[in-house]
């Protein structure tokens, strides 16, 4: 374990890399189906274009998990953003849209490596006493890109095309690279591979086997927790648009995102010092109340103070809860399977990202509008009962 500042140069390079790495994808993701569309995909294969990183980075997950507990997170970093590159040059190039469906799934791998190895790297640099604020840190970062990538890749895109914002993304992986040769810490395993006597002669030198482990079990249930946070923020940000307007709600929905991540920003920045102090349920009550309070302003939302109060608590709820998970999860897990406790945070948020879209838009199509966040609602308990169940009794 490190005990670098969080504050440190290591540290602010990583910070720096983890906004460019969440910038790049996130700007292609409201593009990349209308662009599929431009060079001949049909509907159904522009839904399944947009959604084809995220798969590929779910099953890809538990393999980036393993291997940055056993190789340099320097290394992997590298290849993941290398990958992402090579993507990027790919959707730049592409001739027609099954060119597209090879640079999602390229996409994909090179995500899923730089996402687990970059918070496990900024963790395994932190003091023990200093994890949750530095990745309240980190996640605020990766917030940032989230929030700021779509609006830049749309606005790119309207004034100069779609290959060229790509371009634009492709500088910003090309950056994280950049970034990382300046680390002095390389991010070195700290899990070493299991050493086994495969034949049982004595005096025999034991040999080294690679146990893979797909999940951290210990991990699961929080990893069940922000998927669950996660399903009402993703419905919101897939069907926003699409439910105010069918309910001709006069809000300006546009600001929704943005006003989200200022406050975020700003819950995550005066609540720093609190994340290594205060107790996992505490956290887990304030965010449930939050997320109710926004999915609740949402549900009977008819004017901007509604839509302005709706997107703080948002960010008070499931935004918050983001950070509160993964640093939990790294704690519970031990220095040596970090890598691994954050690819199964990580499946759980891929869950989540998946499962948000495709229940918003069962309930846009089935159930009457004024009961789409009703419906959502029935998330929250059932958060409650994964941590009375799974973690209550463990002491969290």
């Amino acid at each position: 374990m490190k005990n670098e500042s969080i504050y440190s140069k290591n540290i602010i390079l990583i910070l720096a890399a983890s906004f460019f790495f969440m910038f790049s994808p996130m700007l292609t993701t409201p593009l990349i189906a209308g662009y599929a569309e431009e060079l001949g995909a049909g509907a159904l294969l522009m839904g399944m274009i947009g959604g084809l990183m995220n798969l590929c980075s779910l099953f890809c997950r538990p393999f980036a998990g393993n291997l940055a507990d056993i190789l340099s997170k320097y290394r992997l970093t590298t290849i993941g953003a290398s990958l992402s590159s090579i993507a990027l040059v790919i959707y730049i190039l592409a001739p027609s849209s099954n060119w597209i469906i090879l640079g999602r799934l390229v996409h994909g791998v090179g995500y899923s490596f730089c996402s687990v190895c970059m918070s496990t790297w900024m963790s395994n640099m932190l003091p023990l006493n200093k994890v949750g604020t530095g990745m309240g840190l980190y996640g605020t970062m990766n917030a940032l890109g989230m929030a700021i990538a779509p609006s830049v890749g749309i606005a790119l895109y309207q004034r100069l095309g779609y290959r060229a914002s790509f371009l634009f993304a492709l500088v910003a992986t090309v950056g994280i690279v950049v970034i990382i040769q300046f680390i002095t810490d390389r991010g070195e395993p700290q899990r070493k591979l299991r050493s086994e006597v495969v034949s049982g002669e004595v005096g025999e030198t034991p040999k080294r086997k690679f146990s893979l482990e797909f999940v951290d079990v210990k991990v699961l249930p929080l990893a069940a927790i922000i998927m669950l946070f996660t399903i009402p923020y993703y419905a919101t940000q897939s069907f926003l648009v699409s439910y105010s307007e069918a309910r001709r709600l006069a809000v300006s929905y546009s600001l929704f995102f943005p006003i989200y991540a200022g406050a975020l920003l700003v819950l995550r920045l005066s609540l720093k010092s609190f994340f290594d102090k205060l107790p996992f349920r505490l956290f887990l009550g304030s965010c449930l109340l939050s997320a109710a309070a926004s999915i609740s302003l949402l549900g009977f939302m008819t004017n901007n103070i509604h839509m302005v109060l709706a997107s703080i608590f948002m960010a008070g709820g499931y935004g918050l809860m983001c950070s509160i998970c993964q640093s939990t999860a790294i704690l519970m897990a031990g220095v040596e399977r970090r890598g691994l406790a954050n690819s199964t945070y990580y499946v759980g948020l891929d869950l989540g990202m998946s499962l948000g879209p495709m229940i918003g838009g069962f309930l846009y199509g089935n159930v009457p509008l004024n009961l789409f966040y009703p419906c959502l609602m029935v998330t929250l308990p059932l958060i409650v009962a994964v941590y009375w169940i799974f973690l209550k009794k463990k002491g969290y």
